[in-house]
């Protein structure tokens, strides 16, 4: 009962949710499948995450990470994890900033496009935010923007060169071992 008594007094005071959105080409299908290998993320967040190691199943609820980070300044470890999934339009994601304290749920949203493209949408929202955070809310909610977009930019582009990969075959020059 103190728990959701302190949620619900304490609420007002969290940083309001960040979302950007993009749009592209791909199916929802294969957008959904995508983004739902956790691995499939590092690529298109290094700008933001580096050193990535993975833990329990590499798509679907369960599915974890965890990432060194350094933002607005402050190193932290954050660990990422796959808490709700559903095929082919949502995926939601809680992350751990251990140093900070901060606890945090990312959650995408797809939509398919009536040109069979998709819109991605990414939403960051904080479930417990520590004291800096609440103080520098506009900073951080800009830094996290600024961040989130590029990143969704970053995915447009994985997104493109994983299909144009797929229309041109595979590799078939011996090059490769």
């Amino acid at each position: 009962m103190y728990q959701l008594v302190h949620q619900a007094c304490t609420i007002w005071y969290m940083p309001a949710p960040v979302t950007v959105s993009i749009t592209v080409p791909q199916p929802v299908d294969e957008v959904f499948a995508f983004l739902d290998v956790m691995a499939n993320h590092e690529p298109f967040t290094d700008h933001l995450m580096q050193d990535w190691t993975y833990s329990g199943p590499a798509t679907g609820v369960g599915a974890r990470a965890r990432v060194h980070t350094r933002a607005m300044g402050v190193s932290d470890v954050v660990d990422i994890e796959v808490v709700d999934a559903e095929a082919p339009t949502r995926i939601v994601e809680r992350n751990t900033a251990h140093k900070a304290g901060r606890v945090g749920q990312g959650t995408y949203t797809l939509a398919p496009r009536a040109d069979g493209g998709t819109e991605v949408h990414f939403e960051y929202r904080w479930i417990k935010a520590p004291l800096m955070d609440r103080i520098l809310a506009p900073a951080a909610r800009s830094f996290i923007r600024k961040a989130n977009s590029n990143a969704m930019e970053r995915l447009a582009g994985r997104l493109a060169e994983r299909a144009e990969a797929d229309r041109s075959g595979p590799d078939l020059s011996g090059d490769r071992v």
